[in-house]
């Protein structure tokens, strides 16, 4: 019996080994590669830079990167602070309080979860155009606001589910309003799901491509996804430098999660109990 468990973990061990280096190898290779020149990282594919070139990361930034990252941070910081404030506000709503068609809400919120994005891309572009939206912060931001808002509404709303009632009504007779319960009751109480919902919204609106190439067409909107695909064509693929612009790029959500990863594990298992 002992013989078969102690195969058995190291099975699981050799397997989790290989998926991290599956892994964290791609990453290695292009942190690596964007310190080597053009030659180099062609010349020596598998092999450490001769000369460590700082010099990618600073040509990287003034080449535009600089731009595209502060786009991205608008963009990001804008779509997580509508979603968590709209989704927390409906999950409040759909999780202590009863009404007529409160099954046909929600089931009208998960049916947004299977809506392809694609099949919307040409009605939004339209959309956009007639309101003269295209082409503003705003058109990646409300339309990331409303793919997001389905998942992030039931997460919370999960959460909530599991707030004691005993609280609620001690909130009542001390003469708060629904209001108040909410904002001061179960937005605290919340924490590691609402932290979550952030990871969760961050890494959709920072990486988002689709959208972000077809909405907007000025390089002063542009995000960073988008912004590195016409960087590479103005660089003349400089490869190095590149490399440096998607490094710093990946940065920025790697750190999230770094700080946020015990919020992460709670928030998704604590969230995931309820229906």
């Amino acid at each position: 019996m002992v013989t078969k468990f102690v195969i058995g973990r190291s099975i699981v061990t050799l397997l989790l080994f290989a998926g991290v280096v599956l892994i964290f190898y791609p990453l290695f290779w292009m942190v690596v590669s964007s310190f080597k020149s053009y030659d180099e990282i062609f010349g020596s594919v598998w092999g450490l830079p001769s000369k460590w070139l700082f010099s990618n990361y600073v040509t990287a930034w003034n080449k535009g990167v600089a731009g595209y990252f502060l786009n991205s941070v608008i963009v990001t910081a804008s779509t997580v602070a509508g979603v968590v404030l709209i989704a927390s506000l409906c999950a409040f709503g759909l999780s202590r309080y009863s009404f007529k068609l409160d099954k046909a809400a929600l089931l009208f919120i998960m049916g947004g979860m299977m809506l392809n994005p694609q099949v919307c891309l040409i009605p939004l572009y339209v959309l956009l155009q007639q309101t003269h939206l295209h082409n503003t912060y705003l058109a990646l931001i409300l339309t990331y606001i409303a793919f997001r808002l389905p998942l992030i509404v039931l997460l919370i709303r999960s959460y909530f589910l599991g707030v004691s009632k005993e609280i609620e009504e001690s909130a009542k007779m001390d003469g708060c309003s629904a209001l108040q319960i909410y904002w001061r009751i179960f937005m605290p109480m919340s924490i590691p799901i609402l932290l979550t919902s952030t990871i969760l919204i961050a890494y959709y609106a920072w990486n988002e491509f689709l959208f972000a190439i077809i909405f907007i067409d000025s390089d002063k909107y542009k995000t960073i996804p988008a912004g590195l695909m016409s960087f590479k064509d103005a660089l003349s693929t400089d490869w190095g430098v590149l490399l440096a612009g998607l490094v710093i790029s990946a940065l920025p959500l790697i750190i999230l999660f770094i700080f946020m990863q015990k919020y992460f594990i709670r928030g998704i298992a604590a969230g995931s109990v309820k229906g």
